[in-house]
């Protein structure tokens, strides 16, 4: 079977970035001008000698892998940490040097971190108008002017959502927007957002890329932080890459290629090869036959067999993650079957399709795959907890820590100590914690809902590797993903999927990747 990548490592050409952004409109002046910025801690240099610009109304992606510097530099720029002697910072071409958090919002500049920073237990209108309350000394609250400031940002954004609402009650989505807004009240000039879609579905993050579009246009410069290499060449027309803490160039996204950012980014070339493997004699895992469910996805039928990669791909709303819940009985198709090893199966719950052998790797890895405050080894085996259990009906913990630390082992899964909380953890480790958790439950097909999101492009290769083993050892596995790049080089067929129904197959290798991006994007 072949290997997901063959890994040649080279450097990459640095130079390049000043004819790439030579391409722009020169005339004017940028918004923010940055240039040998710096930044140690404890002897270790996070940033060296970074240089870079932001122009008025642009969105501008920051990219580079986990512990590239992107998050110091925003830091910087936002007031929460100085830089070393020497760093020159513009605004407007005026100096901002010595920066704190207060001065650097006067200035317009606004950070959207991936927590966003909300107050739950208060309302949509008392999040977005927050700030216009601050003050050293006390004063009355204006209820209704701070909804009408609340009512006329979302306005602008053009979005509605109740503001006598709680925060607690709106979705992940809801609150971003709320997050956006709260930005745009003290009239922000330039918003970071830090992995703004990590925890978003594709038709959420849709619509959030809207407003992007709109702050955009309205002239408020946007830096977008993603590992989602799709959205970052759709909505960004530069991309700002950091490697080491080093500044690699800034390219226009106009002819870049997700490959050509992922060997920015990592330094690295990958080789990627087509997977080979003739399965066509191999026992059907799963089948589904005449799977429908109204509103969502119409009489969808495929096949899984053993040792296979089945890839689904489609753009967003087209009824990928809608079909994968119904196949972990989270929701109930009203017609059409599933085999599982050539028995029918119900699944009325998602307890039920565990012990019919399924599991599933959601895309929301944040909020469904792990409990964020627990630690490593309560999320490794959250799943199997029944099977821990002793005479007394209490958890063995010899033998709980026993399979904890053979799953860590097992997907090299890089820890402290499996007590840490799993937030504790990158991206990538968090997602094989995930993969921990289901394979413990050892199933006999694994369902990968874009098992990539928020993970840094040189841990995919990594995840992809374990994926492929579990393949190559017998596993179905059913691959979902809106990067095609990432189903073409890791299925062993492809179905495209649009407004809920199957409408092309391909083999990979027999079919050229530009060809099914065509289809996709048609």
């Amino acid at each position: 079977m072949s290997q997901p990548a063959s890994i040649n490592v080279h450097r990459s050409q640095r130079g390049d970035a000043h004819t790439a952004a030579g391409a722009l409109d020169t005339d004017r002046m940028p918004l923010l001008k940055l240039e040998n910025i710096s930044k140690i801690f404890g002897g270790v240099k996070a940033l060296r000698a970074v240089k870079f610009d932001i122009m008025p109304g642009e969105v501008l992606c920051l990219a580079g892998e986990n512990g590239c510097g992107k998050s110091t530099i925003i830091k910087i720029i936002s007031g929460v940490y100085q830089p070393e002697p020497g760093a020159v910072m513009l605004m407007d071409g005026e100096s901002i040097e010595g920066l704190d958090p207060a001065r650097a919002r006067d200035l317009g500049i606004q950070v959207i971190w991936q927590d966003l920073a909300l107050f739950p237990e208060m309302t949509v209108a008392e999040n977005i108008a927050f700030e216009q309350n601050l003050g050293s000394r006390p004063r009355i609250v204006r209820y209704g002017k701070m909804k009408e400031a609340a009512r006329r940002i979302l306005e602008r954004l053009g979005v509605s959502i109740d503001l006598n609402r709680s925060v607690r009650s709106l979705s992940i989505a809801q609150r971003q927007v709320v997050a956006i807004a709260r930005a745009l009240v003290r009239d922000a000039r330039l918003v970071f957002m830090d992995e703004p879609t990590a925890s978003l579905s594709h038709a959420e993050t849709e619509a959030l890329l809207k407003i992007v579009r709109r702050l955009s246009a309205d002239g408020i410069a946007v830096v977008f932080v993603s590992h989602r290499l799709a959205e970052v060449l759709d909505v960004c027309t530069r991309v700002t890459v950091f490697r080491d803490g080093q500044y690699v160039g800034t390219f226009p996204t106009e002819g870049m290629t997700q490959t050509r950012l992922t060997e920015l980014m990592t330094g690295r070339t990958f080789d990627y090869e087509v997977r080979t493997t003739d399965l066509t004699k191999a026992p059907v895992v799963l089948e589904v036959q005449g799977l429908s469910r109204a509103r969502q996805y119409h009489d969808v039928s495929f096949k899984v067999r053993r040792g296979e990669i089945l890839g689904v791909t489609g753009r967003l709303g087209a009824g990928r993650t809608e079909v994968a819940l119904s196949l972990f009985g989270m929701t109930r198709p009203g017609a059409g079957s599933i085999q599982l090893d050539g028995k029918e199966i119900s699944l009325r719950t998602n307890r039920d399709a565990i012990q019919a052998g399924i599991a599933y790797v959601s895309e929301d890895r944040l909020q469904l795959g792990l409990v964020q405050p627990q630690s490593i080894g309560d999320n490794t085996v959250a799943a199997v907890l029944d099977n821990l259990l002793d005479g007394t009906h209490l958890i063995a913990s010899k033998k709980r820590n026993a399979l904890i630390q053979d799953w860590i082992q097992q997907l090299a899964v890089k820890i402290g100590k499996p007590d840490d909380a799993v937030s504790t953890l990158s991206g990538g480790n968090q997602q094989r914690i995930v993969l921990a958790k289901w394979l413990a439950t050892n199933p006999k097909l694994l369902i990968l809902d874009s098992p990539t999101v928020g993970v840094d492009v040189g841990a995919r290769a990594g995840i992809f590797a374990i994926i492929h083993k579990l393949a190559a050892e017998g596993m179905a596995i059913l691959l979902i993903s809106d990067e095609i790049p990432e189903v073409y080089f890791n299925s062993d067929r492809i179905l495209h999927m649009r407004e809920g129904r199957i409408v092309k197959e391909y083999v990979p290798g027999t079919t050229t990747m530009e060809q099914i991006e065509r289809d996709v994007h048609a």
